[in-house]
């Protein structure tokens, strides 16, 4: 059997997302591995090359994990032909500039979100990959997590009936930084450095409605700062400028109502630090990053409003979990694994650099929505994912 190798720029990985669940449980697991095996027997291997602005940070990550090669020039490392793609999961204000000279260079592309800092831009990277002929992919993670596929496959299944809502609540308190450092990087509250709420899950909730319910067809929402001082990794007290919190209505195809509270701002009451409820006429599931639990109309209890008395329901009992039936990996190493396996067989990927605009697009409509104090109409970009 065939092996055919892909070499990957991969750029910002010394930041938590990008080494944690991109290089390590990502590239690196599946070198590890031997590769990706596909249904004819072949083999794609993946090397790694590693690029950051600061040499200590790089060439110590690529000596404690035998990567051969790492750089702090991107360009020098995007003029390499024998590496076919690039990766990206830089700070959000640099990487349209990267995306771009990637792909003038012919380079597949593969980049966390959001994908640009305004819709404009992002429709240009879209033109861009169009005109270069190049496979793109936008991290869709999400997508893959286990309690997201059960509950796809209970839409699918047609469990629910006609689904008639969707409940999100995803956050957690991240610390200010004066007394316990902060668990999450000062940039993300600086809105000159790309950071914001806003900014950052609008653009998962946008891929999360249109690939499993329906497209985002309206919003109302509110974006609000609720800590407006915090300390950086130097222990320095600076101003908040981003939103850390933002409470969402969005109206999607199909009259289903989806409501997204996302802060950070909010200390955990629930089972996961993400969980989606979706009632419909049929029945009802929660699902979290790895659990699924349903509740279907005709186990679904009949509970009398009572003040006078205290309940004598053990409501959480009364839902079952779903079984995994199924091996899961690693939901950036699942997607990873498919855009290789695209760019290797020569087609498109589905969670493309248009899908990455769509995420833009509610961004800037609930920023418009929260700063007008409005409901916004989206008209979306592009095809349907």
């Amino acid at each position: 059997m065939a092996e055919r190798t892909i070499r990957i720029v991969m750029n910002g990985i010394t930041g938590r997302m990008g080494y944690r669940q991109h290089l390590l449980r990502s590239i690196l697991a599946i070198r590890d591995d031997g590769g990706i095996v596909l249904p004819d027997g072949d083999r794609i291997l993946v090397e790694p090359v590693i690029v950051g602005r600061n040499a200590d940070k790089v060439s110590r990550i690529a000596a404690d994990h035998g990567i051969a090669e790492w750089t702090t020039d991107l360009d020098a490392a995007l003029a390499d032909e024998t590496a076919s793609v690039y990766f990206d999961s830089q700070m959000t204000s640099g990487r349209k500039e990267a995306l771009l000279k990637a792909m003038a260079r012919g380079k597949h592309v593969f980049t966390e979100k959001p994908i640009a800092e305004s819709v404009a831009d992002g429709i240009e990277l879209v033109e861009a990959a169009e005109a270069a002929g190049i496979t793109s992919g936008v991290v869709h993670d999400k997508l893959y997590l286990p309690g997201l596929l059960k509950l796809k496959r209970l839409i699918d299944a047609g469990f629910f009936g006609r689904i008639l809502s969707v409940r999100g609540e995803f956050g957690y308190w991240v610390f200010e930084g004066d007394i316990i450092p902060a668990q999450r990087p000062s940039w993300n509250y600086r809105a000159e450095d790309g950071g914001g709420m806003v900014l950052d899950m609008f653009c998962h909730w946008n891929y999360v409605m249109e690939n499993l319910f329906g497209r985002v067809e309206a919003v109302t929402a509110k974006a609000v700062t609720h800590i407006p001082e915090r300390w950086d990794e130097q222990g320095q007290k600076y101003t908040a400028t981003a939103d850390d919190a933002a409470y969402g209505i969005f109206e999607l195809e199909g009259g289903i109502i989806a409501q997204v509270n996302s802060s950070w701002a909010v200390r955990v009451d629930r089972g996961e630090l993400v969980e989606f409820q979706v009632d419909g006429t049929h029945g009802s599931a929660v699902a979290g990053l790895f659990g699924c639990k349903v509740q279907h109309r005709v186990q679904t209890p009949k509970p009398v409003w009572n003040p006078d008395l205290p309940t004598d329901q053990d409501f959480p009992s009364q839902w079952d979990q779903i079984p995994d039936n199924t091996e899961f990996t690693n939901g950036f190493r699942a997607q990873w694994e498919q855009f290789l396996t695209d760019i290797d067989a020569g087609r498109k990927h589905p969670y493309d650099l248009a899908a990455g605009v769509r995420g833009l697009q509610l961004v800037d409509a609930g920023l418009q929505s929260s700063g007008e104090g409005r409901r916004v109409e989206i008209e979306q970009f592009g095809g349907r994912a």
